[in-house]
């Protein structure tokens, strides 16, 4: 009887000593076993670590050293992942509910699936109970890449092999780094994708990519040098991309 899968989610923290408890607690309530926790802090300046220390478990990774960024962060958990299935819960998200991570490994029972996603929901900062955008991402085609369509990535998952494969996240990007990476992902034919349509992921606003309208503009930019380097037209993609966002803020929330 072969093992059962191990998924291995990686925490990216800096100075988040008033979310990354509730993040963490979320993860521990998953009733799928086994879990390990990778968390990654930029030598936070608050209480962040110690936080972290007394919540997670046995087994579980944390590193609390000097880094380039959120993607950098990002790379060295993935290089201290051992799971089989890597995943992401920033420092400030929550998990929707206690079965995320079963019905995740739920799609990758077929041996044949590479990564699977499912939906997002953006939520107060103060309140995760208050929905202010609801993101379905809907089932894939490599075709709708060209169009600006992305999953949101902290409710994707893939094989850590594909990661060994494939690359991790490109440090030359600040804010789009895994929308580069997501595009490099989709894009290959080794990567067998499957669509999980529920919410997977609260995601309290105000996050690097969307806290401010410099942030947004700077988004905007990385974006078109990911989609360039891609092979993806931006003329047509951004516009799309940004369009096909407004739905999300007065979708059905059920």
């Amino acid at each position: 009887m072969s093992d059962p899968l191990k998924i291995s989610v990686i925490t990216a923290c800096f100075n988040s000593e008033a979310t990354i408890g509730e993040a963490i607690a979320t993860l521990k309530r998953q009733t799928w076993q086994p879990i390990e926790h990778v968390v990654i802090d930029g030598l936070s300046k608050d209480s962040t670590v110690a936080v972290a220390r007394e919540t997670l478990g046995e087994g579980d990774v944390l590193v609390s050293e000097r880094d380039q960024g959120i993607y950098d962060a990002l790379n060295k958990g993935i290089r201290h992942a051992t799971g089989n299935v890597v995943g992401f819960l920033h420092s400030d998200d929550l998990y929707a509910h206690d079965d995320v991570l079963s019905k995740v490994a739920a799609c990758f029972a077929d041996p044949t699936v590479g990564a699977a996603y499912g939906d997002l929901e953006y939520v107060s900062a103060t309140n995760p109970e208050k929905v202010i955008r609801h993101w379905k991402s809907g089932s894939f085609s490599q075709s709708k890449l060209k169009r600006g369509w992305m999953p949101p990535h902290p409710a994707f998952f893939m094989r850590r092999e594909l990661y060994q494969e494939l690359g991790t996240f490109d440090l030359t990007y600040r804010i789009a780094g895994d929308y580069d990476a997501l595009l490099r992902y989709l894009s290959s034919e080794k990567v067998k994708v499957s669509y999980l349509p529920e919410v997977l992921v609260k995601m309290r606003v105000g996050g690097a990519s969307n806290g401010s309208l410099k942030q947004i503009l700077r988004k905007s930019q990385e974006d078109v040098l990911a989609m360039r380097k891609n092979g993806v037209n931006p003329f047509i993609a951004l516009p799309c991309k940004n369009l096909s966002k407004l739905p999300q803020f007065f979708s059905n929330r059920k």
